[in-house]
């Protein structure tokens, strides 16, 4: 399997499991599943443009910061929730917040949530 294939479905399993947790008022899983869907989504663009995956979260940010502005903003503001949801109990006005910006990452990174059996809604 590609390394684009595995980022897809990766992508897709993450918001899944996100919404399936939002669902569930599990709003600390949710969060930090949808941070990693950004982040993979991310990964995704990386590769498409750039030809190789980020190996962490530091080269991701400097690659972002650099060359993809509006998707390092995202991150970047969203990087702390996602690292509170280690350690405090995250709202659900914050969860709505990581959910809009999954849903304006996958734009981005021109990946389709409904065809990859997700249903982002804001």
């Amino acid at each position: 399997m590609g390394e684009e294939t595995v980022l897809r479905e990766n992508a897709a399993d993450f918001l899944k499991q996100a919404e399936r947790a939002e669902g569930d008022g599990s709003f600390n899983p949710a969060a930090t599943l949808f941070f990693k869907a950004m982040a993979v989504l991310a990964d995704l663009l990386i590769l498409q443009k750039e030809g190789f995956i980020p190996s962490n979260h530091a080269e991701r940010f400097r690659l972002l910061k650099s060359k993809y502005p509006e998707l390092y903003r995202i991150l970047d503001r969203d990087f702390p929730l996602y690292q509170n949801s280690y350690s405090l109990k995250i709202s659900k006005k914050t969860l709505e917040v990581l959910k809009k910006d999954a849903k304006r990452v996958a734009e981005i990174a021109g990946f389709k949530p409904n065809s990859q059996a997700v249903c982002l809604k804001a």
